[in-house]
């Protein structure tokens, strides 16, 4: 038997709840009941807000910022339940005070803002550039283009063109860095973030990025599966915060054990998987990470180090945590997939102060998870 082909060539994506055993009927109603509890629900769970007619923001409610984290996540969420009306608030919210327009970090966006639309930081975060390329390009082929800043994939097409060839005129630095292709912590310097390695993002902008940068993405993809095989644990599946480019943890502030940025290492895994299955490396992946957790409860997630030592200090976002070690099952072919999926299905969102980056986890999980996380592909290409 061949090699499994990935959603962006079949055109069909698992529905792994189904293959569990749920109806359809259940799954559609969890898929709009969740939607619902972040974007419309009551104060516990709700994370959107919108502002004034336009616009409207996700709101990260342990630190009462407004992050391009959440921003480009509520975007990608948005497009891939046809929900065009929130997406352009959100696009509006944060092209209008989020974007910078001057000094070394001209063209990408402050990763934090209050509330009202002024600006907590003056630098970026690149897993929020990323995921507003993404949604942007998702929703010019969804919906198509309108006037700016509507015209999603010009947008989207501008910040790659940043991101990577910014700094060339002797003004900033790159996102990525342009002699290994590996996407940094921050453009100011020279380390990474295994959870903002997003290979099945960057197969995409090798497709539809400007033609000149396309060849610069397709090395980003491969030289991105190439570094989560060196900084996630052989035994334990675990990816520190922080990492140096050779995979090795980097602890010199403290964020190189296995916390809250790195639980999305799992559900990156599992969807690159399921979108392009181009490593096989990622099946034991998978399924190394969900039998690490297999036997912990959520109650007693912990940061730990990624040889597998448990630390004192509790998960600050269990539900978050379980939520991609479901979305891994994508990939996953051990005894512990089912247990995973299940256990996400049988606990709600997370509600109180800290719901915010659980309940963003938990919503791509359940997309996921439901075949419903889809790539969006321009009409000439469907």
């Amino acid at each position: 038997m061949g090699q499994r082909q990935g959603a962006y060539e079949t055109g069909t994506y698992r529905n792994v709840f189904l293959e569990l055993g749920y109806s359809e009927e259940e799954i559609a109603a969890r898929v709009e009941e969740t939607w619902k509890r972040l974007f419309e629900g009551p104060e516990d769970t709700r994370i959107y807000y919108e502002a004034g007619d336009r616009m409207g923001y996700l709101l990260d409610t342990g630190n009462l910022d407004v992050r391009t984290e959440g921003m480009s996540y509520g975007m990608m969420m948005a497009v891939q339940l046809d929900r065009k009306d929130v997406f352009d608030r959100i696009w509006l919210w944060s092209h209008t005070h989020m974007l910078m327009s001057e000094g070394e970090n001209a063209g990408y966006f402050a990763w934090s803002c209050n509330p009202d639309g002024s600006k907590r930081a003056t630098g970026p975060a690149p897993d929020g550039e990323e995921f507003f390329a993404m949604a942007l390009l998702f929703a010019s082929h969804r919906w198509g283009d309108g006037p700016a800043p509507f015209d999603y994939g010009k947008q989207a097409r501008d910040l790659l063109r940043t991101c990577v060839h910014k700094g060339e005129d002797g003004v900033g630095y790159p996102m990525w860095n342009r002699d290994n292709k590996l996407i940094k912590f921050v453009p100011n310097c020279e380390f990474s973030d295994p959870s903002y390695h997003l290979p099945h993002f960057y197969e995409l902008f090798a497709l539809w990025a400007y033609p000149e940068d396309r060849p610069f993405w397709k090395e980003a993809a491969e030289a991105s599966r190439a570094y989560l095989r060196l900084a996630c644990h052989p035994r334990t599946g675990l990816a520190p915060e922080y990492a140096h480019y050779d995979g090795t943890p980097n602890d010199d502030r403290g964020y190189g054990k296995f916390f809250s940025d790195s639980y999305r290492v799992a559900a990156n895994v599992g969807l690159d998987y399921e979108w392009f299955a181009a490593d096989e490396w990622q099946r034991g992946q998978a399924d190394r990470i969900q039998a690490f957790f297999a036997d912990i409860p959520p109650d007693d997630y912990r940061r730990y180090t990624i040889e597998g030592e448990p630390l004192e200090e509790k998960a600050l976002h269990p539900v978050g945590l379980l939520a991609t070690n479901a979305m891994a099952s994508l990939a996953a072919s051990g005894p512990h997939a089912e247990a995973s999926v299940r256990l996400l299905w049988e606990t709600p969102v997370r509600t109180g102060e800290r719901r915010y980056y659980d309940n963003c986890l938990y919503l791509f999980a359940v997309l996921a998870l439901s075949g419903r996380y889809r790539i969006w592909k321009p009409a000439d290409e469907r």
